[in-house]
């Protein structure tokens, strides 16, 4: 198999899934011509045509509102936000309509939005958000976050074909910095299924997104002084996969939940309930929560460094859950 990044593999899930289905489209701010702001699309413009590469006016509300309709119309569009933070303008469309339309009439919405979304190269307030939790509340939507290239390409084709609308998070901190295998072939990764990106036995680290590496790191250090951590990668957060968590807090019965986006009203405090409700008599410990703190993400590097829950942050964390 050939080595991809995850940037790479994103594309090559959505050339293959335009190649297969006349239906599937892309829209968004410079998808055509610049080939997006990431050059995600770089070269699909000349492929498809400019009838299913659509540069949009710098407005999210009717990119979101023209894929909805579209896909009232039987197409399968995938929008592109130039960055996660700005599917805010798009709200009232994507939570009061395409959220609700397949309830309110039994129309399917076929959207995939890709987000970009994350921090690590001080983008400030405006272009580092990671506001999955703020859509997982939301019924009606999926919320798909991968963090390897394999996952990357497998999540974004089974999004395509999903009838329901898509919140596809990518991280651009991963774009060229995380590299992996990645088969040629088109190929569907299931929504629901948790991987272990980490064998261990003592503490579980449940995470998704960057934060998997930072929690693999961080687990490395706790190998040197004998605790054994295991990594698990949710993929999906709607649905996500509670037999798996639930298996691993069996298991380890220690549990620590990590994720970028902030800690009140973070998806975290979701998985740590249903952990509390259904796992308590397994526990050996309180589950500790690890995430960013209530504050907008900061511009200056040395701030967001220590917004961002860094390696010696999770290994901190754990070492606290190992002497527990």
């Amino acid at each position: 198999m050939a080595e991809k990044t995850y940037l790479q593999a994103i594309s090559d899930s959505l050339r293959q899934e335009m190649r297969r289905d006349q239906r599937v489209f892309v829209l968004g701010e410079d998808v055509g011509v610049y080939g997006g702001a990431f050059k995600v699309t770089q070269g699909f413009q000349e492929e498809f045509g400019a009838s299913r590469v659509l540069d949009m006016p710098l407005s999210e509300t009717a990119i979101v509102a023209g894929a909805t309709g579209a896909a009232l119309m039987g197409m399968r569009p995938v929008a592109e936000m130039q960055f996660a933070d700005f599917v805010s303008c798009a709200w009232d469309h994507l939570v009061t309509i395409a959220a609700k339309q397949h309830y309110r009439t039994g129309t399917p919405i076929p959207i995939v939005l890709r987000l970009p979304s994350g921090g690590g190269f001080s983008g400030g307030p405006f272009h580092s958000q990671n506001p999955e939790s703020s859509f997982a509340h939301i019924a009606g939507l999926k919320v798909v976050c991968p963090s390897t290239p394999e996952d990357a390409k497998g999540l974004l084709a089974t999004a395509i074909e999903d009838p329901n609308p898509v919140l596809f998070f990518e991280h651009k901190h991963l774009y060229r910095r995380i590299r992996g295998e990645v088969p040629d072939e088109r190929y569907t990764t299931p929504f629901g299924q948790a991987r272990v990106h980490r064998e261990g036995d003592d503490i579980t680290v449940i995470t998704w997104g960057a934060m998997v590496y930072t929690a693999d790191e961080a687990a490395g250090k706790l190998a040197e002084e004998d605790v054994s951590v295991e990594v698990l990668d949710l993929r999906t957060l709607v649905p996500w996969d509670r037999d798996a968590v639930l298996a691993s807090v069996e298991r380890c019965s220690k549990v620590l939940v990590l994720h970028e986006d902030t800690k009140t009203g973070g998806f975290g405090g979701e998985i740590a309930a249903t952990i509390a409700e259904q796992a308590f008599e397994h526990l050996d410990a309180p589950v500790r929560r690890l995430a960013a703190p209530d504050s907008p993400v900061p511009f200056a590097p040395s701030l967001e460094k220590a917004f961002i829950p860094q390696v010696d942050d999770v290994a901190a964390a754990l070492r606290e859950l190992a002497a527990y």
